[in-house]
């Protein structure tokens, strides 16, 4: 879990494993190409209006880490128009390329962080 998001990054529940997850798979395997994306938000409205009550915008994006981490649903990826399977090599590829993008920007910005609060400390 991580600290300040507790509730966001907590294992999958029980419910969300075997409830919430096939339904999920399921849907986001037809999802086939740019065209098909669908949002955080319109699979949690989904999912709400089938009745599924107990998900939010955070648990999805649980979810669907766990969907890609486990490769229930391959070549997964996510853009601004939302989650799909990508049709071509060169869109996983972007996708691959995006991911290092933020991981190097996640990186400077602790390290940005790391630097201030050492210069808190010498004060």
């Amino acid at each position: 879990m991580l600290n300040g998001f507790e509730t966001q990054t907590e294992p999958l529940t029980d419910y969300e494993r075997e409830v919430l997850l096939p339904l999920v798979v399921t849907g986001l395997k037809i999802r086939v190409g740019e065209c098909r994306a669908i949002t955080n938000k319109s699979m949690t409205m989904t999912l709400h209006n089938k009745g599924y009550l107990f998900v939010s915008d955070g648990r999805t994006r649980k979810l669907i880490n766990h969907i890609r981490r486990h490769g229930l649903v391959k070549r997964l990826i996510a853009t601004s128009k939302g989650y799909y399977v990508a049709k071509t090599p060169t869109e996983l590829e972007t996708y691959i390329d995006t991911l290092k993008g933020r991981e190097i920007a996640i990186r400077e910005v602790r390290m940005c962080m790391e630097e201030q609060l050492k210069e808190w400390t010498n004060e």
